[in-house]
Formats: C-alpha cells, sequence, structure tokens
C-alpha cells in the first residue's frame, strides 16, 4: 500500500534541473480577531486539498506543460526540504529504493515536523517488506485511504510536484505588475490555485523571479466578502509592517507580515474583515493543507524567513490572484504606457489651473485620506492652488493593474516641483469606465 503520493514523483518524474523554487507553506488568520481565529486554527492539520503552484504561461495565463516525465529537466529545481523531498522522489523514480530511503530517514531526522516527509518515508519503509512476509488487512488499509488528512497529504504532495514541472515562461511578469518603481526592490504574487508564493527581484533589468513557496489559503478558498468568512482576499496590497515573533504566539510561526486589506477598492465594494497576514507555522507543523487558514497566507517557516528579509514596509506589492496570468515585460511596459498618458493628462489639467477639466478625472464619491482627511470635490480647488503654474516632475512610479469585473489600477508616485528638493507621495486608486480612468480614491504617504 502506498498512503502517500509518493508514485507520483515516478517514473523519472522528480529529475532535478535548475531554477530555485522553495519549500512549504501553511496558512491561518490573526489581529486583534487573530486571537480568536488562533484558537479556533490551533489545531495542527495535515495538509489540504487547494492551490497548486503553476508558473503559468504565456498572456493568457496557461500554465508551461510539464516535459515528459523521463526527461531529464522534466522538474524545475527547489530549495530546501522541498529540494530534499524532491530528490528522495527521483530516486525512486528511478527504482533506487534503499537509496531513497536513507534520504528520506535523513529528511524527516532533520525536519521531525514536515508530515508529508514522514508519510513518505512510512512509504519507502514498506517497500523494504517482502511480499511474502507483508501482511493484508483490507478494511485498515480502505480506512487509511479514505482519512482526509491522508488525502490532504497526497494533495499537498501531488501540488508541489506540479509547481515544479510547470513554470513562467523567461521573460515573464504576473500581468499586475505593469511598473514598478526601484524604490521597491521585492515583490509577492500569490496564486491561489497553484498554493504557490513567487517572490520577484526588481533589478535594472526589471521584475525577476528569483523564488517561489508553497503555502496555504483559506479554509474556505478565496475572494473573502465578509468578516470571519475563512477566505483568503483578492486583490493588490502592500505590506503594512514586520510584527516581531517575540511579540506573537507560537502559533505565527517566525513572524507575521500584515497587508492592507480591506484596500480602498475593497471598501468601495462593502468588503469587510481585518487581520489578513502573511505568516508562518507553529514550531510543531512544518506546512498545513493548501485550504487550511482563516483566511491569511500561510508558509513554512524556513521560507517565510527568507521573505522577511527581502519585503519594505508600505513599498513590496502583494498581489492575490485566483490563478496569476505570466505576460512578457514588453506588452506589461505597453500596458503601462496607456496608463501613462492619464496620468499625464491629469497632471497637465491641474498644473493649468483649469478646475472644471481636471474634476472629470474624479468619480463623484471621490475621498482621499490623509492625516487630515478632506471628501470630494472639496480637494480641487486645493490641487489646483497647489500645482497651478508650477512644473512638477513624478518619479518613482509603479502601476499595478487589478481586473475582476472592474478595471482598476494602484498608482503610487512621488512629485517634485521645480526647484524644491522634495514633494509629495501619493497613491491613487483609478477606475476604468469606457475608455476614460477615473481617480476616486488617494492617500497622501508622506
Amino acid at each position: 500500500m502506498t498512503a502517500s503520493a509518493l508514485l507520483l514523483g515516478t517514473p523519472g518524474a522528480a529529475t532535478a534541473s535548475t531554477k530555485p523554487a522553495s519549500t512549504k507553506a501553511s496558512a491561518t488568520k490573526a489581529t486583534a480577531s487573530h486571537s480568536r481565529s488562533a484558537a479556533r486554527e490551533a489545531k495542527p492539520r495535515t495538509k489540504k486539498a487547494s492551490a497548486a503552484d503553476t508558473r503559468t504561461a504565456a498572456a493568457k495565463g496557461t500554465p508551461r506543460k510539464a516535459a515528459a516525465a523521463s526527461s531529464p529537466a522534466a522538474i524545475q529545481q527547489a530549495t530546501g526540504a522541498e529540494a530534499r523531498l524532491i530528490a528522495v522522489y527521483e530516486l525512486f523514480g528511478r527504482g533506487q529504493a534503499r537509496p531513497a530511503l536513507a534520504k528520506a530517514g535523513e529528511l524527516v531526522r532533520d525536519y521531525p515536523n514536515f508530515q508529508l516527509a514522514q508519510l513518505v518515508y512510512a512509504d519507502l519503509l514498506a517497500t523494504q517488506v517482502p511480499p511474502a512476509h507483508a501482511f493484508s488487512d483490507a478494511t485498515g488499509i480502505a480506512r487509511l485511504r479514505g482519512d482526509p488528512a491522508m488525502a490532504d497529504l497526497r494533495e499537498e504532495s501531488r501540488r508541489r510536484l506540479q509547481a515544479l514541472r510547470e513554470r513562467p515562461p523567461a521573460g515573464t511578469v504576473p500581468s499586475q505588475f505593469l511598473a514598478l518603481s526601484t524604490r521597491s526592490r521585492y515583490a509577492i504574487a500569490v496564486d491561489a490555485s497553484r498554493s504557490r508564493l513567487y517572490l520577484l527581484e526588481n533589478s535594472d533589468k526589471g521584475l525577476q523571479l528569483v523564488a517561489d513557496y508553497y503555502v496555504s489559503v483559506g479554509k474556505s478558498g478565496i475572494g473573502k466578502a465578509t468578516e470571519g468568512d475563512a477566505r483568503t482576499p483578492l486583490g493588490v496590497y502592500y505590506v503594512t509592517s514586520s510584527l516581531d515573533p517575540k511579540s506573537l504566539r507560537d502559533f505565527y510561526g517566525a513572524g507575521a507580515l500584515p497587508i492592507n486589506y480591506p484596500n480602498p477598492y475593497d471598501v468601495r465594494r462593502g468588503k469587510t474583515g481585518s487581520g489578513i497576514w502573511l505568516h508562518g507555522t507553529p514550531a510543531q507543523q512544518f506546512a498545513r493543507a493548501p485550504l487550511a487558514s482563516d483566511g491569511c497566507v500561510v508558509m513554512a517557516n524556513p521560507d517565510l524567513k527568507q521573505l522577511l528579509r527581502k519585503v519594505q514596509i508600505g513599498a513590496t506589492p502583494v498581489v492575490t490572484a485566483p490563478s496569476l496570468q505570466w505576460i512578457p515585460r514588453p506588452q506589461a511596459e505597453k500596458e503601462a504606457q496607456t496608463f501613462t498618458s492619464a496620468i499625464s493628462a491629469w497632471k497637465d489639467a491641474r498644473a493649468a489651473g483649469n478646475e472644471a477639466q481636471l474634476k472629470k478625472f474624479y468619480l463623484p464619491d471621490f475621498q482621499r485620506n490623509s492625516k487630515k482627511s478632506a471628501d470630494g470635490f472639496s480637494v480641487l480647488h486645493d490641487e489646483v492652488e497647489y500645482a497651478q503654474g508650477k512644473r512638477v516632475q513624478f518619479k518613482d512610479m509603479s502601476f499595478l493593474h487589478w481586473r475582476d469585473g472592474d478595471d482598476t489600477m494602484v498608482a503610487t508616485f512621488g512629485e517634485v516641483f521645480e526647484g524644491e528638493k522634495s514633494g509629495r507621495t501619493r497613491r491613487q486608486y483609478w477606475l476604468r469606465q469606457g475608455s476614460e480612468w477615473k481617480l476616486f480614491h488617494e492617500e497622501i504617504l508622506s
């Protein structure tokens, strides 16, 4: 009996190739409401079925299909504990059961809380029992195979392997990242359908995929709408803080990165809830089921520690999508240019002092949040006074595109007037209506 998904890695299904992918993850919820959620989630669960990582392939987001199982490049190289598990699959797929058993034994010794590895190790031990000495317990085997916890582990295994077989094409980025300021050194994209978090580095060469990790999302799935619905929100967010693990219960593992859910677009649509974090797992758990949290995105602690070293508070965007679409960088740049013309027209109308023309860029329910918030069109006069007749330079521009029925853009940029050394940093939320972009919310960040 092979209770785990060990056979998914055979034959030859785990040949390693090039690029870093990464290790495990999990999911859970936290905030002041996190205390209540944690109590419900604190009981360790073995993995569950939800989202696998398939680095989607083309502009349509279709995953690149795996090479044939016998191909030496059938599996993308992983890192850490996940890489060691894949190596076990590889050896077993080549018919080298004893070396696979030895490596599995070392893996569970080093990561005793890695439940999937424990299950694979048990399967490999079972392969060492001669058929003549094996015992048959059909009822017990059927019960074990029907155990939801075992199904969770098999699903986790399947998704990890799928994530390493199907990768985004070279030179592509998630379709939400049209432009990213160099002030944002890294960007995060979560593909809920594939239980995968992708980390991209922003350099003079543009966004480059540098790592990816298995994650868990809400036990009720995705598309958060109300407080307590146990769903992970979908949209464009930013990391707002980094919580010291010493201030958190063990439940949250190596730390936590809150994001700004609900963002202004969520609020506009009446969505409620709070306390959505990227966080780790309790010491006794390595990873959780793909669907396991109350709405947070949960990672294995070793993976989260890598992420904690990269993020920048207020500057690292986090996209959570049902399924990521990966598009060529030139296509992203072309789409960014289309929006640049709209924001440039807004800047020109403001500089011209034409309040009537400027008003056309705003929805009637426009709001601005700042230290001294002002609502609606009372801001137009202030904007005209602020900018009229002055030459202004926009810098450090980021455009994050989000489509889910509506077409929205989150634009973050700095502005400096000629002769001045510093200026405002704005984050604007735009909504496409027909062929025009309209502002419905703005935050003055500094």
